[in-house]
C-alpha cells in the first residue's frame, strides 16, 4: 500500500489496534506519530520498532485534555510540514457503569459520548486546516460492530460508535471537494488485552457462536483495513464503512442458537 513518506498520526497507539496500525504504517514507509498521553509507554514501543529497523515518533495527546488535540496537530505540522493521515483509534467505556438504559446513569452515559465523540470531532477539526492547505488527506475513524448492531449493554459505547459512523459520513461529504477522504473501520471481537480483560470466556464463546468465521480477529487484521483506507490505492474511496468482524451478526437471529447445538440437532 502506497503511504511511503506520508505523515501519519495514530491516537491511542501504544497497544491493541492502535499499535498494530502504527506497525502497519511504519512498515510501508509512513512517518508515524504515536499520539498518546504516556510518553514512557510510547518510547518503549518506539524502541521495539527500532529493533525491527522501523521508526515512529511520540506526540502528546490525552483524551481527557481536549486542548491536546490541537497541540498534537500543531506539533506534527511544525515537524513535518504536513499531516497526510489521521487514524482516530481512541475509544473508551467502563463496563461497570456503561450498562443498559435502566442501569446506566445519565452522567456516565454522557461522559462516554463526550470522550469518544470528542476524540474524533476535535482531532479532525485540528488537522483539517493542514490537510486543506496541502490539497488532501485521509482520515480513518475506528468505530465498532457495536456501533452497527444494538446490544443489551454498553449503551454509551454503542451510541457513541454509531455516532462516529454518521459523523464520518458527514465529514466525508463536506470535505471531499478539498481532497480529504474519511472512512470508517468497524472491528468485531478482536483479540486485544481490553477484550480479554473485560469479557468472560463464556461471553467470548457466545459472541463467536454468532461469527461465521469462528474466531476473534487480530489487531493486525484491523490494521490492514486501516492501511488500505490510508493508502493511495483508496484514493477514490470515501464515506465508506468496512466491518472487519468475521461476519458477526450477518446471519438470521437463530444462527447463534443453531451453532450451539450438536451437529445432529441443527436440522
Amino acid at each position: 500500500m502506497n503511504v511511503k513518506g506520508k505523515a501519519a498520526i495514530v491516537t491511542a497507539s501504544t497497544r491493541g489496534i492502535g499499535w498494530a496500525c502504527v506497525k502497519a504504517l511504519a512498515k510501508e514507509g509512513a512517518i508515524v506519530y504515536m499520539a498518546a498521553r504516556n510518553r514512557e509507554a510510547a518510547e518503549q514501543r518506539i524502541e521495539e520498532l527500532a529493533g525491527q529497523g522501523l521508526s515512529a515518533k511520540w506526540v502528546y495527546c490525552d483524551a481527557s485534555v481536549k486542548e491536546s488535540y490541537a497541540s498534537m496537530a500543531k506539533e506534527v505540522e511544525a515537524s513535518e510540514g504536513k499531516i497526510d493521515i489521521l487514524v482516530n483509534n481512541f475509544g473508551t467505556s467502563n463496563p461497570k457503569t456503561d450498562l443498559d438504559i435502566e442501569k446506566t446513569a445519565y452522567e456516565d452515559f454522557m461522559n462516554t459520548l463526550d470522550l469518544n465523540l470528542a476524540s474524533v470531532y476535535l482531532s479532525v477539526q485540528a488537522v483539517l486546516p493542514v490537510m486543506k492547505r496541502q490539497g488532501g488527506g485521509s482520515i480513518i475513524n475506528i468505530s465498532s460492530i457495536g456501533g452497527q448492531l444494538p446490544d443489551v449493554a454498553r449503551i454509551g459505547y454503542a451510541v457513541s460508535k454509531d455516532a462516529i459512523i454518521y459523523l464520518s459520513k458527514n465529514i466525508a461529504l463536506q470535505e471531499g471537494r478539498n481532497g480529504i477522504r474519511v472512512n470508517v473501520v468497524c472491528p468485531g471481537q478482536t483479540a486485544t488485552d481490553a477484550v480479554k480483560g473485560n469479557m468472560s470466556e463464556a461471553f467470548q464463546e457466545l459472541f463467536l457462536r454468532h461469527t461465521p468465521i469462528r474466531r476473534m480477529g487480530t489487531p493486525e487484521e484491523i490494521a490492514a483495513a486501516v492501511l488500505y483506507f490510508a493508502s493511495e490505492e483508496a484514493a477514490y474511496t470515501t464515506g465508506q464503512v468496512l466491518s472487519v468482524s468475521g461476519g458477526f451478526g450477518m446471519g438470521t437471529p437463530v444462527y447463534g442458537d443453531l451453532m450451539g447445538l450438536s451437529a445432529e440437532n441443527r436440522h
